[in-house]
């Protein structure tokens, strides 16, 4: 038989909650049967009610507040076991508030200068990818790690029309390289195609973005997006999917927990005590944009900072294959699954849009082993905004 109340003391950031159960084999024959759970055991607990041919039928805090889950599950339907609920959310977006947008629009955009435009490509790598860094001083844009901002090329379009602004996500953090409050940079890739005649045709606007010069003027628009922002809690988990140029923000948010530079400039937020995992997704070692910035930063903190590289052309998967992102995600899929359960984690989702249904898959099947469904745990998620993705 269950202990009717199946958790200690609750801790602090460790809600319990009450469980309405009916049909529990060994239980009673009629009526309901109540247990407190901790949230921490939540998973685990409608897993075991399952197998023992019981039936969820209600979930409520245990200190008495408002419901937050109500929901049905049998054992004849796994797959609608009750996911863990969170500790109620704030107001949607009430962290971030006061994070500014559109400072400039394309009608009247900021006129920045070009400071550096550095490869990070090494030699034997695949494309072109720069990092540049423009100088914005005395004007009004201010920006957060994670947002967009927009750059308008030159020129006219095949039409003849001027050409429309792309967006980059930042690289730099909210005080940028140097941290003085007078740059913001960028990590572009140049684009490079084939068209249906086989012609090479290149990326409008990565292509002038890459080739600029320094002391060059740029047309800037922005800052855009809250989609990507960090929470401003220092001992937040933050998980980070990567490929390619995805990593800017990751750069960002990175430099931001762990850059002494950065720390000291930052009273509210110096001193990062929670767990940053970062996978990234690279073809070939040549192509690690950052390396060494990310390897001395793991170095320096072991216990804050886990860097995973998925390296396609150099690596082989379990099955013999190249290695790529979802394959490390598989591999560590255990480890995440029990970060993303924590109310405190938020994963970020930043690059080719083709690395989401692996990452979904092998998260999803550790989800399936405590009957969760994996869509409607990450929906949850997003409510609770702590999913976040920005895929192309």
């Amino acid at each position: 038989m269950f202990n009717s109340s199946t958790s200690g003391p609750q801790s602090s950031g460790n809600r319990t909650y009450r469980y309405e159960v009916v049909g529990l084999q060994g239980g009673r024959r009629s009526g309901s049967t109540f247990f407190d759970v901790a949230y921490d055991r939540m998973s685990t607990f409608a897993q075991t009610i399952l197998a023992r041919g019981g039936k969820i039928v209600n979930v409520t805090p245990a200190d008495g507040s408002t419901p937050v889950v109500t929901a049905v599950a049998s054992t004849s339907t796994p797959e609608a076991a009750v996911a863990p609920a969170a500790a109620p959310a704030a107001k949607k977006g009430a962290a971030h508030a006061n994070v500014k947008v559109n400072i400039y629009r394309p009608n009247n955009p900021l006129t920045g200068k070009v400071i550096s435009n550095d490869f990070l490509v090494a030699e034997g790598g695949v494309g072109i990818v720069q990092h540049l860094k423009f100088d914005i001083a005395g004007s009004d844009l201010e920006y957060v790690e994670g947002q967009s901002i927009g750059i308008i090329p030159p020129g006219t379009d095949a039409k003849g029309k001027p050409n429309k602004l792309r967006l980059y996500s930042i690289a730099s953090t909210r005080h940028g390289d140097d941290v003085d409050d007078k740059t913001v940079s960028l990590c572009v890739r140049e684009l490079e195609y084939k068209n249906d005649a086989g012609e090479t045709i290149k990326g409008v606007c990565s292509s002038y973005l890459c080739a600029l010069k320094p002391g060059d003027e740029v047309q800037i628009t922005g800052p855009t997006g809250k989609e990507m922002l960090l929470p401003p809690e220092e001992d937040t988990n933050v998980i980070m999917f990567a490929t390619g140029t995805g990593i800017a923000p990751m750069r960002a948010y990175l430099w931001r927990m762990f850059k002494d530079n950065e720390r000291a400039a930052n009273p509210e937020y110096n001193n990062y005590k929670g767990m940053a995992w970062l996978v990234f997704g690279v073809p070939q070692t040549a192509n690690i944009l950052y390396k060494q910035e990310l390897e001395e930063m793991q170095e320096r903190y072991p216990d804050n900072f886990r860097l995973t590289y998925a390296i396609s052309r150099e690596q082989q998967n379990s099955e013999g294959g190249r290695m790529y992102i979802q394959h490390r995600v598989a591999e560590n899929s255990v480890e995440l699954w029990n970060m993303i359960k924590n109310s405190k984690t938020h994963t970020y989702i930043c690059g080719l849009r083709g690395m989401e249904p692996g990452i979904e898959e092998a998260l999803g099947a550790e989800a399936a082993k405590e009957g969760i469904v994996w869509k409607d745990y990450v929906r949850a998620m997003k409510k609770e905004e702590r999913w976040h993705v920005e895929t192309y």
